[in-house]
């Protein structure tokens, strides 16, 4: 079989660490003949270059290119790519990993588009990625109609004739932002650019020993002449005018305003801090025009006006007040509703805890230039934000707790001025209502089985600000609900008390154990019993049955149908038919019983069958949770008395 995608792994002592991006490589849905592995070892001197040469020796897909080092990645990358076989080229750095099914997707996302490259959705661990870019599927992007420049890393799939044809390649040696110069360039030249939004593809992952090349402190003075080559990149394939400017502002805001932007440069050393400042001031000035910082939010706009003036002390001082600038979120109502898990929130910004106040007749200033001093700005910002807020987005993103993939979620909008003491000011609050379809949250498809946090975003003013939606007053969450197969619970975390949802992973949480013997029997051969659940409608579920030891487990169609007169379900299942031997059989609900390996969850009822075959009885074993409090604690109180009889009995 032709190969489709060759994958290049720049290698540099990277330890244990390469151990899940091998892993995960192996992985991949696509036939093993279909791809191939190229690890290139940049001279590494740990024990790397033996492992990966027994991996070569027993996976015919890899293949390992010894290099002495050359010191950066670039060199080890344009190793790979002149080695390549494949249709498609994939980036991969040695302490990230891959979806599983990460190269079958963009490769065939790449030829149904025609794409040149193929940009698939990433997931920071403990790292920051591109949000905007992959709200959604994106067949034909370009830099004009899509925010590609935010993601300036090599993690893509690019085609091996665009790259033949164009002689694109990394620039080599020890240098930084090899890989804007390279990206850029790519995006700038491709016929077409796809964006695959609805799987993540790629794990950026931060090293818990915090080695990752990206964190190491940097030479100022070297890093902003290799940003200068990326500016060098856009002036070649633009022409002069807002487009250009647009894509400048890039750097000018990532590379540049940012660093010098609350908590991020406060922690940095002074020395370190003037240094950076005065690389910054240089490259502003010489090579960005009016038009570049224009289309910056203000606090951008505010901070690169007095770095372009030369005023460090004003820079600091502003970054003082803004790293006490954050986003408070809370959840105000969770309720289940046509399937659907609807939640109330509201969100505002705070400084130093509080809530942020504005002037209530507002209109949007004038940003002329450098504001005089703080306070200025902080009045021009105030008074910008108030006049802007109608248009505030706020976003709820559902993130995985152990992969950190995120996916955005429906949300509806409102924004409200809360007037504070006389009137001359107002708080700017948004209200939002999200819903969470569990059968199409996670980009289109179900919720796996995961817990699930979401997350508030806001943006404004040139912030953007993520929050926990924390308890609200008299906040009560509905019972866990059962949807498309998964088995949903919110619930708020502890000491927190954020909320989360925990999808098919509760057991203790779900309540069951609490159901009264009432509600809960067998009769004329039918188990019957009332939980704590929320369906839609009637839902085929499973009910396992297990017996004494030695007995093969049973399993059961069952049904779930709404309860009217009081919130939950009834669960529904025939077991006189279940050829059950003689002796107690426990039962467990299966919420999905479409699923290859269906997920149980422990029910409060065991049944009693007859060994001649008589009618099947309910066994309530379960004592009153209120009696094993009871029992429990007498036990602990027994316990000294015991162990000193017993010692009196030795």
């Amino acid at each position: 079989m032709p190969v489709k995608v060759s994958v290049v792994v720049p290698v540099y002592n990277p330890g244990r660490y390469i151990e899940e991006c091998i892993a995960s490589l192996l992985r991949q849905s696509l036939p093993p003949d279909a791809y191939e592995v190229i690890f290139v070892d940049d001279g590494s001197t740990d024990e790397t270059p033996a492992r990966l040469d027994a991996l070569a020796a027993e996976e015919p897909r890899v293949q390992v290119i010894h290099i002495e080092n050359s010191g950066w990645s670039g060199r080890p990358r344009n190793v790979g790519i002149d080695a390549s076989r494949g249709e498609y080229v994939m980036f991969v750095d040695h302490d990230d990993h891959l979806g599983d099914e990460a190269l079958e997707r963009m490769y065939d996302y790449g030829v149904a588009n025609d794409a040149d490259v193929v940009v698939g959705k990433m997931a920071g661990q403990g790292r920051g990625v591109p949000v905007e870019l992959f709200r959604v599927n994106r067949p034909h992007a370009s830099v004009e109609n899509a925010p590609l420049i935010d993601s300036l890393t090599p993690h893509k799939m690019v085609r091996r004739a665009f790259l033949d044809r164009t002689g694109l390649r990394f620039p080599e040696g020890r240098r930084r932002l090899e890989d804007h110069v390279f990206v850029t360039e790519a995006y700038l030249r491709a016929g077409n650019v796809s964006v695959l939004s609805d799987y993540v593809c790629y794990y950026h992952t931060r090293r818990d020993d915090g080695s990752n090349a990206g964190f190491q402190r940097f030479d100022p003075v070297g890093y902003f002449n290799n940003l200068r080559e990326a500016l060098d990149i856009v002036e070649r394939y633009t022409e002069p005018g807002p487009s250009r400017d647009r894509l400048l502002r890039r750097w000018l805001r990532n590379e540049m305003v940012e660093r010098l932007r609350g908590r991020r440069l406060l922690a940095k050393p002074d020395d370190f801090r003037r240094e950076l400042f005065e690389e910054i001031h240089k490259v502003a000035a010489e090579r960005f025009g009016p038009g570049v910082a224009a289309g910056l939010q203000p606090a951008q706009r505010i901070v690169a006006a007095l770095t372009t003036a030369g005023r460090y002390d004003d820079v600091v001082a502003f970054a003082e007040w803004e790293a006490a600038v954050g986003l408070t979120a809370t959840t105000e109502s969770v309720e289940w509703r046509d399937g659907k898990l609807h939640i109330g929130l509201s969100a505002e910004y705070t400084h130093d805890g509080e809530p942020m106040t504005y002037p209530a007749d507002a209109a949007s200033p004038a940003f002329d230039g450098p504001p005089r001093d703080v306070a200025e700005a902080v009045e021009l910002l105030g008074a910008d934000n108030a006049a802007r807020f109608d248009k505030a987005p706020l976003d709820l993103v559902l993130r995985a707790r152990s992969s950190a993939a995120t996916h955005f979620q429906p949300t509806g909008v409102t924004h409200e001025r809360v007037p504070v003491g006389d009137g001359s000011r107002v708080r700017l609050v948004l209200r939002a209502t999200a819903t969470v379809d569990p059968a199409t949250a996670a980009g289109g498809t179900p919720l796996g089985a995961e817990v699930w946090d979401p997350v508030v975003r806001v943006r404004l003013g040139g912030w953007t600000k993520e929050s926990r939606p924390g308890e609200g007053r008299a906040l009560a969450l509905p019972c866990a609900g059962v949807v498309a197969g998964r088995l949903v619970l919110p619930y708020l975390t502890d000491p927190y008390r954020n909320l989360s949802l925990d999808v098919d992973r509760a057991q203790g949480r779900l309540g069951l154990g609490q159901v009264a013997e009432r509600d809960m029997g067998v009769s004329g051969g039918r188990l019957r019993m009332r939980l704590p659940l929320y369906v839609s409608g009637a839902a085929k579920v499973l009910v396992r049955l297990t017996g004494p030891a030695g007995t093969t487990p049973v399993t059961v169609p069952a049904t779930l149908s709404p309860v009217r007169a009081r919130p939950g379900a009834m669960l529904e299942a025939a077991v006189s038919g279940a050829g059950l031997a003689g002796g107690v059989w426990r039962t467990a609900l299966g919420p999905d019983p479409d699923a290859g390996e269906p997920r149980f969850v422990a029910l409060p009822l065991s049944l009693r069958a007859a060994p001649d075959g008589g009618p099947i009885r309910a066994a309530h074993t379960r004592r009153h949770p209120r009696l094993r409090r009871l029992v429990g604690r007498a036990r602990r109180l027994l316990r000294p008395v015991t162990a000193r009889a017993a010692a009196r009995g030795r």
